[in-house]
């Protein structure tokens, strides 16, 4: 399958998905562990992940596909949210639970 439509699939198949490196309950770097704290801390408790250390092509073809060149990446409801450093910045304001709040589960 194309890396593009495959990244496509992925980011418009759940309300809330996470490129990062590692699992949620083992991120293998820092920004990516802060990236799940900030949607836990939404009462975001059940999203997609993506580890794009498992997949070289993903972790390469999600950088082309934002036009953002780290990972983590946040898409919200397929729409590219930001990195750990946007997401930081949104939750401090109170943005990012804005965009959240109807897609946190218990």
């Amino acid at each position: 399958m194309d890396v593009k439509k495959q990244i496509h699939d992925t980011v418009t198949g759940s309300p809330v998905v996470l490129f990062m490196k590692g699992t949620p309950q083992s991120p293998q770097c820092g920004f990516s562990a802060t990236a799940v704290q900030i949607l836990k801390a939404c009462g975001v408790n059940q999203f997609a992940t993506v580890d794009v250390l498992s997949q070289p092509e993903i972790r390469q073809g999600i950088k082309e596909y934002s036009n953002w060149p780290t990972v983590p990446q946040l898409y919200v409801n397929g729409e590219f949210v930001g990195g750990c450093d946007i997401m930081k910045e949104m939750y401090q304001a109170g943005e990012l639970q804005k965009q959240l709040e109807n897609l946190a589960t218990a």
